[in-house]
């Protein structure tokens, strides 16, 4: 019996003996045992427990809000008042020389972190890091920010770069810029290397240009040219798209050495020359509006496709001027002398309609006049005469208009002499 009175109090010794010793200024790991209005009652392992007063809670207050019984927390040492007296300790010291620990690696790290605005102050923006962090106003990057507005970032979490630390005087320098900067490159990087030709994406429309508009894939913007927009022509890639649309488009080319991404969106909607049949065939009249005047001719609207009118084939006389035939919005009558829809290719003549409809008058004429009796060659030449020589709008022209005119060696303009053979 003896022996186990013994025995318990070596055992207790041996406990106190194994005890760590807390020093001023040590910041340990303890359990929460008590949370009241009082504060918190800490056991780091000590012969007795420490005690947190709330005004060592947080750096935010007094509150004891998201402390809870047997949790985990590292404790600042304040003070040790004797061998077995009370401990004072700090929370909001610990996590302050725990948060300048973190800033200290991130920086020399080169980590990109985030943070959350807690306000906007002359100059710039003010961010938490469990310490105040500034970021200059040079260096908030407002590409992304709707209105581009400082406020509009305050209660947000970006992303942020330290530029520059000093912590005994409590300073800590950020840059928004650098961080979104080092983001989307290696955003772009990962998005190059994973797109392939043919593929199908979706992004949103971030600008338009007259040439096109750029894409947003997910922090990278491609290039969709406005001749890969539609089947047919358009004036202004608005015609199309608006920005801010999510649209799905093509990807017709990735040169990831430039950094370019070319996109189509006609490619994924039904092509309608596919679907042409026989819609259209040589030797069809049909009627459209004219889009477009080039050099070179004219495109013609059909439906759904645009079909091309050449200058050559605009009038038999030879054209200068496409405008000296058709106008851009002017609506037109035309043969269709060629389809080749594997090539998305139709051409249209005017001077051939012209040509045709001359040649079904001709036949209208002989069939009339082998009605009334017998045509001669000469009675049709006449008629054509007739024809070429009235003016619309003026009537006929006279007989002394429509005489031919006199022969070099008649200058008096009289009768032709007659032939020997012919007296």
């Amino acid at each position: 019996m003896s022996d186990e009175k013994t025995a318990a109090p070596q055992a207790e010794e041996i406990d106190l003996a194994q005890m760590p010793t807390l020093a001023e200024r040590q910041i340990v790991q303890g359990t929460v045992v008590r949370v009241d209005s009082e504060g918190v009652l800490v056991d780091v392992g000590a012969k007795s427990e420490g005690f947190i007063p709330p005004r060592e809670l947080s750096a935010r207050g007094d509150t004891v809000e998201g402390i809870a019984v047997g949790d985990r927390i590292d404790v600042y040492v304040v003070k040790v008042e004797g061998d077995e007296g009370n401990i004072l300790l700090s929370k909001k010291r610990a996590d302050l020389v725990r948060a300048w620990d973190r800033i200290q690696e991130m920086f020399q790290a080169g980590t990109v972190l985030h943070a959350m605005v807690v306000d906007k102050v002359k100059g710039g923006l003010v961010v938490d890091l469990g310490v105040r962090g500034f970021v200059p106003g040079s260096h908030v990057d407002l590409s992304q920010v709707k209105g581009r507005q400082f406020e509009a970032l305050v209660g947000q979490s970006i992303p942020l770069k330290i530029i520059e630390v000093d912590r005994h005087k409590g300073r800590v320098i950020l840059s928004h810029k650098n961080a979104a900067l080092e983001l989307r490159a290696k955003t772009r990087a990962e998005l190059l290397a994973s797109l392939e030709e043919g593929q199908v994406r979706e992004g949103v429309v971030k600008r338009l240009t007259d040439f096109g508009a750029f894409v947003d894939l997910g922090g990278v913007d491609a290039l969709l040219p406005i001749s890969e927009m539609s089947w047919t022509y358009i004036k202004h890639p608005s015609e199309v798209v608006r920005r801010g649309q999510r649209v799905t488009v093509a990807v017709l080319r990735v040169d990831r050495n430039a950094g370019r991404i070319s996109l189509g969106l006609k490619h994924i909607l039904p092509d309608p020359w596919q679907h042409l049949g026989d819609a259209y065939r040589p030797g069809q009249v049909v009627s459209g509006k004219v889009v477009r005047i080039v050099a070179s001719g004219a495109f013609v609207r059909l439906g759904e496709v645009d079909a091309f009118l050449p200058i050559s084939e605009l009038a038999e006389r030879r054209v200068q001027k496409v405008e000296d035939v058709v106008q851009a919005g002017e609506s037109v009558e035309a043969l269709v002398t060629e389809v080749r829809a594997e090539e998305r290719r139709m051409i249209l003549s005017l001077k051939r309609l012209a040509r045709e409809r001359e040649r079904t008058r001709v036949q209208e004429y002989i069939t009339s006049q082998n009605d009334e009796g017998r045509v001669t060659i000469g009675d049709i030449a006449g008629e054509l005469l007739r024809q070429v020589v009235t003016t619309p709008g003026t009537g006929e022209t006279s007989a002394e208009d429509a005489r031919p005119p006199a022969r070099q060696d008649d200058p008096a303009g009289g009768e032709t002499p007659r032939r020997p053979s012919e007296a």
